[in-house]
This record gives C-alpha cells, sequence and structure tokens, in this order.
C-alpha cells in the first residue's frame, strides 16, 4: 500500500463541521426507499449488481437527489448494513437470548445474527465488501455500523453501564465477527469453525466482568 501524502499541518485537520440538520418525516421515507432498493438489488446480484442508477429508479428518487443522500455506493452499501443490523436488534429483542451468562447469550446473539446474514449471502458480501472499501469519507457510516453492533452486544449482555475493560472485550468480540464473515463469504471458514471462534472471543465478557476470572 503507497504511504500516504503528508499534508500540512494546517490543512490535516479541517474544521468540524455543524451538525447536518435532522431529516423531515419526508425525507425519512424517501431515505428508507433508499436503502430497501439498494438491499434488494444486493441480494440479487452482491455488490456489482447495485448500480446507483437502478437504486434511484427503484426507489423512485432522481439520481442527484440519491447522491445527495448517499455519495457513492460505498457509503449506500454501509448505511444498507447499518439499517440491517438495526432490523435485526429489533427482531433480537422480541426474542432475547437465553443462554445462562452474558458470554452465552452474546455468543447465542451473534450467531442468530450471522444466520439472518448467511440467508442472504449475495447481501451480505456486498455490504461486507462496502466495509472493507470504505475509506475515511465513509467514517460516520462506518461509525453507525460499529454503534449498532455495540448496542446489540451490550443489550445481549444485559449492560447498560460497561466498563472500560467490557467495552474493550466487547470491541475485540465486534472485530472477530467481522472477520468471521469475511472468511466464512470467501469460502475459508465453516459455520461451524465460526461458531467456535464467536464462542471462544465471547468468553472475553465473563473474564472482563466484575468479579470474573483473571
Amino acid at each position: 500500500m503507497p504511504a500516504e501524502a503528508k499534508v500540512p499541518a494546517s490543512t490535516a485537520r479541517p474544521a468540524a463541521q455543524p451538525a447536518a440538520p435532522p431529516l423531515t418525516e419526508r425525507q425519512e421515507a424517501r431515505r428508507r426507499r433508499i436503502l430497501h432498493a439498494s438491499a434488494q438489488l444486493a441480494s440479487r446480484g452482491g455488490f456489482d449488481a447495485v448500480q446507483m442508477r437502478e437504486v434511484a429508479e427503484s426507489s423512485q428518487v432522481a439520481l442527484g437527489t440519491l447522491y445527495r443522500y448517499f455519495p457513492s455506493k460505498v457509503h449506500l452499501l454501509v448505511a444498507t448494513m447499518q439499517a440491517q443490523l438495526e432490523h435485526m436488534h429489533g427482531t433480537l429483542r422480541k426474542k432475547p437470548p437465553a443462554g445462562a451468562t452474558p458470554a452465552e447469550r452474546v455468543a447465542e446473539t451473534l450467531m442468530r445474527a450471522f444466520r439472518a446474514l448467511q440467508r442472504e449471502p449475495h447481501l451480505a458480501d456486498a455490504m461486507v465488501r462496502a466495509l472493507t472499501f470504505a475509506d475515511r469519507s465513509v467514517s460516520p457510516e462506518v461509525d453507525q455500523v460499529s454503534h449498532q453492533t455495540t448496542a446489540i452486544i451490550l443489550d445481549a449482555m444485559g449492560q447498560d453501564d460497561p466498563t472500560p475493560e467490557q467495552l474493550s472485550a466487547v470491541r475485540v468480540i465486534e472485530h472477530t465477527w467481522h472477520s468471521a464473515l469475511i472468511t466464512w463469504l470467501s469460502g475459508r471458514a465453516s459455520i461451524a469453525q465460526v461458531k467456535i471462534d464467536i464462542e471462544t472471543v465471547c468468553r472475553l465478557i465473563d473474564l472482563t466482568s466484575p468479579g470474573g476470572e483473571r
């Protein structure tokens, strides 16, 4: 990978931009249509099947409008992943995991989410590829995916006020889950191996819990 070009200190950190105003109800509905169209196209043909013009036509918005919401296909597909995780989170809340320990509940939750993605392999591949391709311009969307994954894990733990150690464990679990998705999608890991890896990394939760093993 080529080294990044050095930039003057005065231009290295652009001034923070003011927060964008919240979307109106109509704009939210339009954004949901766009994300739904993106997911439908990705489900049929993966990353390459998601073409911005087709997304615009399917969601009945102008192409220029689509680009105002999502500047690129990568922005769009990362946002699609966040929406898919949000939907999974709602489903998981309706039927919480039944494990006896936080580690067991998180492992069960992540495997349920994994199996949901397994049912839509083209969509899963498109979203994971977008995360892999994302550069700094996609940081807000990537952060939303991370925050949603963290919320899913903390809910499964039953933890509202995690310690710094617990949050560190959650981050490692997120990294492992993401890596497991990549290795499964590339055919380098079986579902059985993914399950073992997820269960193994989730033991960090018990080790970082107050009074846990050291």
